[in-house]
Parts: structure tokens; C-alpha cells; sequence
């Protein structure tokens, strides 16, 4: 089953360029080989599935890669290009190019396969909210952009059908779609006028596309971030606004909602330490999931579908958490301004495993087989002290690699269902581990029995260690006349009888006296 997996690889961008390493373990003391040469670049990306890599150079091309082979697939010259982006299984392109004027459309759709156009348009700026312009479901079968007080789809089957459908949305500045499957679509309406901030939920299905699904609205909110589970059957909301009118933040207010597809619950997260959301994710199952939230030391809490709290991981200096693809393990940590420490937990037993450390990490991502947790320094973030740190699922740091400058550093996207359980594994490792022991065991047993035909030696008076040397120092400086507090040399042996005689002596001569 082990052969059938995967193998894991990861991508790194250095100031001369890009290279693939293949993934850990690596022999110690050694640099992981390189399976590509280094290309020169300005941004690389993986597609979500990790079957294509696409790299970019600023103002000039983008080159997309078969990720198996890390052959060329298609090469494309574009003067003025700022940003690329591939959809999730590779099949199309997106290219935002400089533009002179709205005649000209600088934002292309093109399919990887055959280098074709399949949709353009004119797009004034580019920014997070609106980039990438299309976004796809996993499977891209659904397509919608964001539009003025609109969101617009497409047929993925014929792009160069244009629009198809849309939906009225007055003032969306920003639009989610769910990815697994894509059967909904949130949009985000600021505040304006006293009119409360919303974001809304609409169903993919063209029929009932103008229905809304679930909606929330909230004052003090200029933006949001959204989180689909895996089902796409609940949306996390992390609203936050520039300022906190309570004067405890300086880097404004933050809170945390939650909406789901059939409107059981619609409404605040309850959390139980005011302070801001550092951080929010999904479970794999997309069943639960796990927020750090709150004034230093922040706290971690798990809570379920129904948004009740289910696991309290602890307090202490965290703004991160990561949770494993497998959904087995989670790593709580605080990175950026914090001091970088993490704490390791198995969920499924409910219990801290170990504390480590990744001091200045910028980047932090678990593998896809679910078994070591990679972090990084980076630049521009920090120039110097630039390096790639990785930990076994335990907390054990397994490699640590420097770098002069680093740039990116990812794992290659895979599905975490092609890998086996880590429970599956250590069942077989320590099947492997029993039986070696067995091995050396009874070869130990064959030298235990030789030995023990012989005589043991009766255990001496205690010595100290450094007895030895301090006697064979005395009788260098001695000549061996320097007392030992075991057996005396000749001539002190002769020395003593001597005295003992004239003690002998003078006693005699004194008894003779008295009697006289």
C-alpha cells in the first residue's frame, strides 16, 4: 500500500531562481537533491490539486509545468505581466496584464492545453479582493467572478459563451466561492449610510440563484475573510474593522461568525476571552474547527458544526494554527511578532505531545501526508537568519537547512486520502521494531550464556575515578616512599620495625630503672 503513495516534494525560491527538492527524510548533514535545476523567476505557484506548477517572470512570461515529469506543458509570452494564476486542476490560466487604456483588455482566460484565448475583459486595478477574477470550484464545474452590484458566471464547458447568468448583489466588494463542492457563493457588503455591513449566501444552482440562503449583518465591519468547510455546508466570517472603539486594540476589531447552508445557526462564535481572531481553520472532515483568539495569552478552543465548544487546547503566546490533512494532529503556534513557540497535539487522544520552537517563521504548513510540519524565514519579511525548519508530527525537528535569502518555500499539493493513517504506519513500524528485537535478543542471549560460565570477579573496595591517576603522580614525585593507605614499601616497612624496636628498647630500659 506504502508504494502506491504519493511521493512528496517541495518547491523552494532562492533570489537565482526555483528548484523542486523531493520531499523528507533526508540523510543527515546532507542537502536534499534537486529534481529540477534552478529557473530563473519572479513568483511560482502550485495548482490546488499539485498536478501543475506555474512559474512567471514580472513583464515578460509564464511557463506551466507537468508536475510528475516537471517537464514544460506551455510556455506563454505576455509583455506587462503583473499576476498569473492556475485553476484548480491546471486546466486554465489566468493572466492580468498592464493596460494603456479600457479599450484594451488586459485580463485573459486562456486554456493551458492549446494556448487559446477563451475569455477577456478590461480590469482597472488589481488587488486580494479581486484577484484571481475567476474563481473555480475544485472540480471546475463552477466559474463566477465579482462585477459592480453583481456576480457573474460562466460555462466552464465553453468560456467563449461569456456571461450566462448573474446575480444582483447592490455594493459587493468581495465574493467567496465554496470549493468542495461549489454549490453556494458568499458575498460581502461593507457598511454605508448607517446601513449594517451583510454578507450573504446564494446557491450555484441557476434556478434558485436570486433566493437567498443565509444571510448575517453587523456594524463596525470594512472587511472580511471567509473559510468554506469541506462540504460546503457552513461559512466561518472573520469581520474586522480599522478601528476598536473599546481602545483595546490597536490594530482595530475583530469578531468571528458563523453561517450555515440550511440555517441552523446564524450568529456569533462564542468565544470566552474578549480579544481579537488571530486565527481560524477547518477541520479535514469539515465537521469541527479550531480558533486562537483573544489577548495575550490567546486561547485555543475547538468547537463543532453546531458551534459548541468541544476542546480547550490552552493559553498562551499563539496567533497560528494548523490543523493535519489527516485531521489527526494540530499545531498551535505563535509566529510573526511572537517568539515562535508551538505546541504539538493529538486531537484524537485529546493530549499535548510535545513543545518546540521555530523562532522568526513566516511560513508554516503541515504535509500533505500528514506527517511532518514544515516552517520557514522568509524574505522580504526578514532578511536575515533566513532558513527552512522540519518537524515529524511529533514535534521532533528532523531538518534544518540556512539560506542566504529565501523567498517561498511550499509543499506540492496531493490529496491527503492517497496516504495511509499515521496509526497505520506506526502499527508497522513497530511490528519491524519488535522483530528486530527478537533478532538482537537472541543473539544477545548467546553471549549472556558464554559469560556466565565464567567466574565474576569480587567487586573491589570503591575508588574514586581519579585515584588512579593521583597515585601514580605521588609515586613520581615520591619515589614510591608516599603512603598509598594499602600496602607499605621496604623501606618503609623496615622504617617501622625500626621504630617499633627502640620503642621496645626505651620501655625496657625504663622497667629496669624502677627496679633498681
Amino acid at each position: 500500500m506504502a508504494s502506491q503513495q504519493p511521493s512528496l516534494a517541495i518547491l523552494v525560491r532562492e533570489p537565482d531562481g526555483f528548484t523542486v527538492w523531493p520531499g523528507p527524510p533526508y540523510p543527515p548533514g546532507s542537502s536534499p537533491p534537486q529534481r529540477l535545476p534552478k529557473t530563473a523567476c519572479s513568483a511560482t505557484s502550485f495548482s490546488s490539486d499539485g498536478s501543475r506548477l506555474l512559474a512567471t517572470v514580472a513583464s515578460a512570461s509564464a511557463t506551466v509545468y507537468d508536475c510528475s515529469s516537471l517537464s514544460v506543458i506551455r510556455s506563454f509570452d505576455l509583455p506587462g505581466l503583473t499576476s498569473a494564476a492556475l485553476s484548480p486542476t491546471g486546466s486554465y490560466l489566468q493572466t492580468f496584464q498592464k493596460s494603456s487604456s479600457p479599450q484594451v483588455k488586459n485580463v485573459t482566460v486562456w486554456h493551458v492545453d492549446t494556448a487559446t484565448a477563451l475569455y477577456q475583459h478590461y480590469q482597472k486595478n488589481l488587488s486580494k479582493a479581486n484577484w484571481p477574477m475567476v474563481q473555480f470550484s475544485a472540480d471546475e464545474s463552477v466559474a463566477c467572478r465579482m462585477a459592480t452590484n453583481e456576480m457573474q458566471f460562466f460555462d466552464t464547458n465553453d468560456f467563449t459563451k461569456g456571461i450566462v447568468y448573474k446575480v444582483r448583489l447592490p455594493g459587493i466588494a468581495a465574493l467567496q466561492l465554496a470549493s468542495a463542492p461549489g454549490s453556494h457563493v458568499a458575498g460581502f457588503v461593507p457598511e454605508a449610510k448607517g446601513v449594517p455591513a451583510s454578507v450573504q449566501i446564494f446557491s450555484c444552482d441557476k434556478d434558485a440563484q436570486n433566493q437567498v440562503v443565509a444571510r448575517r449583518s453587523f456594524f463596525r465591519c470594512s472587511t472580511v475573510q471567509f473559510h468554506w468547510n469541506k462540504g460546503s455546508t457552513g461559512l466561518l466570517i472573520v469581520s474586522q474593522a480599522d478601528v476598536d472603539k473599546t481602545n483595546q486594540s490597536y490594530y482595530g476589531e475583530t469578531k468571528l461568525h458563523y453561517l450555515t447552508t440550511d440555517r441552523a445557526f446564524e450568529g456569533i462564535v462564542p468565544l470566552k476571552k474578549e480579544g481579537p481572531v488571530h486565527d481560524v481553520q477547518w477541520s479535514s472532515s469539515g465537521s469541527e474547527f479550531a480558533v486562537v483568539y483573544g489577548f495575550m495569552p490567546a486561547k485555543a478552543t475547538i468547537f463543532n458544526k453546531k458551534c459548541n465548544p468541544l476542546h480547550e487546547l490552552g493559553e498562551g503566546p499563539y496567533n497560528t494554527i494548523r490543523w493535519n490533512p489527516k485531521g489527526r494532529f494540530i499545531v498551535i503556534a505563535g509566529f510573526g511578532n511572537l517568539p515562535g513557540d508551538m505546541a504539538f497535539w493529538d486531537y484524537s487522544e485529546k493530549k499535548l505531545i510535545q513543545k518546540a520552537k521555530a523562532e522568526w517563521s513566516v511560513i508554516s504548513e503541515w504535509s500533505p501526508d500528514g506527517r511532518h510540519f514544515m516552517t520557514a524565514t522568509t524574505a522580504p519579511r526578514l532578511q536575515i537568519d533566513n532558513r527552512i525548519k522540519i518537524f515529524d508530527h511529533t514535534g521532533s525537528l528532523q531538518f534544518i537547512k540556512e539560506f542566504e535569502k529565501l523567498y517561498q518555500v511550499d509543499w506540492k499539493p496531493e490529496s491527503p486520502e492517497r496516504f495511509v493513517d499515521i496509526a497505520e504506519l506506526t502499527i508497522s513500524l513497530n511490528g519491524l521494531k519488535i522483530e528486530e528485537t527478537k533478532k538482537q535478543g537472541s543473539r544477545q542471549g548467546s553471549k549472556s550464556a558464554q559469560t556466565s560460565s565464567k567466574a565474576a570477579k569480587p567487586a573491589g573496595a570503591y575508588r574514586p575515578p581519579q585515584s588512579k591517576h593521583t597515585a601514580a603522580l605521588q609515586d613520581k614525585l615520591f619515589g614510591g616512599l608516599a603512603p598509598t593507605g594499602g600496602e607499605m614499601s621496604k623501606t618503609a616497612l623496615r622504617n617501622k620495625k625500626r621504630r617499633e624496636k627502640q620503642k621496645e628498647k626505651k620501655a625496657g630500659e625504663g622497667s629496669s630503672a624502677d627496679d633498681s
